[in-house]
């Protein structure tokens, strides 16, 4: 008898995988071309780039150091605007959190409403939060303050409702068969383990708060922003480079601390 050897050619993808990956291919290709037309590119503008740029460097430098009082104290505020945003919006976030977890709200109507809540405030970027409570309560820090506030609600509200229905359900089902109350439950079964996610929430969140922060003043929200633009209004571009360094230096620092005290508390 004569051996039949069978000789199989290995392909990687079969030819479902292959058309698949090639429509998607198509399709980026396409939707990137769509996207260079709708924006409407203009080449002149592309070709004097690295011009404009060295002409804008040239502004910049030296910066204006006699400004850095003006900018330290818009800096102030700008802090100031971060932590109390970050500060109002853990206290509006919690319930927030305790209605949208299912381990601790069974009820899908108030799972459902307290997400769209969450998913609101993820929805609006926190200028058009400014540009809101600027028209409502006129130009300042208290304007920031909401729209920080409220645009990180969703944030931490999100985060701290996933680890709150990831924590082990035997410390609670013993406590509730001790007949412990609801207080006792969520300070004794559900703090001890939702706790390192929540200080990671809040500092993570307030290291966030403080980059954003300090755009706010563009549209009149207080802060360093606000000293930005009215630098650039002016074409003081000294003054912009002393604000961008100052801008800079924060959010260093703002991610240093938040790094040690993380390591501190966790």
């Amino acid at each position: 008898m004569t051996a039949v050897t069978e000789h199989r050619h290995w392909q990687r993808f079969t030819p479902v995988q292959r058309l698949g990956r090639f429509a998607t291919y198509l399709t980026l290709v396409a939707a990137f071309a769509l996207s260079l037309r709708t924006v409407e590119v203009i080449p002149e503008f592309l070709y004097d780039a690295p011009e404009q740029v060295m002409d804008l460097l040239n502004r910049l430098w030296p910066p204006d150091l006699a400004y850095a009082p003006t900018v330290q104290q818009a800096l102030l505020e700008t802090l100031h605007i971060a932590t109390l945003g970050t500060l109002l919006s853990i206290l509006m976030a919690v319930p927030v959190a305790l209605l949208a977890a299912r381990t601790i709200t069974p009820s899908k109507a108030l799972n459902w409403l307290a997400k769209l809540v969450l998913v609101s405030s993820r929805s609006v970027n926190s200028l058009v939060w400014a540009l809101l409570f600027v028209a409502v309560f006129g130009p300042g820090a208290l304007a920031g303050v909401l729209a920080i506030a409220f645009r990180s609600v969703g944030f931490v509200g999100k985060l701290l409702s996933e680890a709150l229905e990831e924590t082990a359900k035997g410390p609670v089902e013993a406590l509730r068969a001790a007949g412990a109350p609801w207080l006792s439950i969520m300070t004794k079964a559900y703090w001890p383990q939702v706790q390192p996610a929540f200080w990671s929430i809040a500092l993570f969140r307030w290291d966030i708060n403080v980059r954003e922060s300090a755009v706010l003043g563009l549209v009149g929200a207080g802060g360093i922003g606000l000293v930005l633009n009215s630098a650039m209004d002016l074409f003081q571009w000294d003054r912009v480079a002393t604000a961008l360094i100052a801008i800079f230096a924060v959010v260093i620092l703002a991610e240093v601390l938040v790094t040690h005290v993380r390591k501190r508390l966790l």
